[in-house]
């Protein structure tokens, strides 16, 4: 299986590695079946400008990749702004993904939303007043395919 260099660059030197102590919000998503477990760690401002992101996932090259992307691409925006973010936006910033890898850049996706979705519920607020209804992905698992 081929990876774009830019795959590579962020497996073998992932960005906003670790936990966060001071998190004010925490997201984790995985797929139990294959494996591939990833936890978002957020520090939003009063400004709901996200500070700092942290990263801890579990599974493949392409998951690690495309959690360290995902952090990369909402670092430092607003919680509105991190929303907005893609699957295929994570996956086009990697310089794409091979098709069986593509779900690793949507568990990226609901990984951040999960952490935004805990952020306002710590906040007291519900988040489907806030969050775009999820496009319900369906589960794949890749771990049958040779990386």
């Amino acid at each position: 299986m081929l990876y774009s260099e830019k795959v590579m660059d962020h497996l073998a030197h992932p960005r906003n590695v670790g936990q966060l102590e001071n998190a004010n919000a925490v997201g984790e998503v995985g797929n139990m079946k294959c494996g591939d477990i990833m936890k978002i760690y957020l520090d939003i401002d009063e400004n709901e400008v996200i500070q700092d992101v942290k990263f801890q996932t579990f599974g493949c090259g392409a998951a690690v990749a495309t959690s360290s992307m995902a952090t990369e691409m909402i670092k430092g925006k607003t919680v509105e702004e991190a929303m907005k973010l893609t699957n295929a936006a994570v996956a086009e910033a990697l310089d794409g993904l091979p098709p069986v890898k593509m779900h690793c850049s949507v568990l990226a996706e609901e990984a951040v939303k999960s952490a935004l979705e805990d952020y306002y519920k710590r906040q007291g607020k519900n988040p489907a007043d806030y969050m775009p209804v999820s496009s319900g992905h369906e589960e794949v698992c890749c771990h049958s395919e040779q990386e």
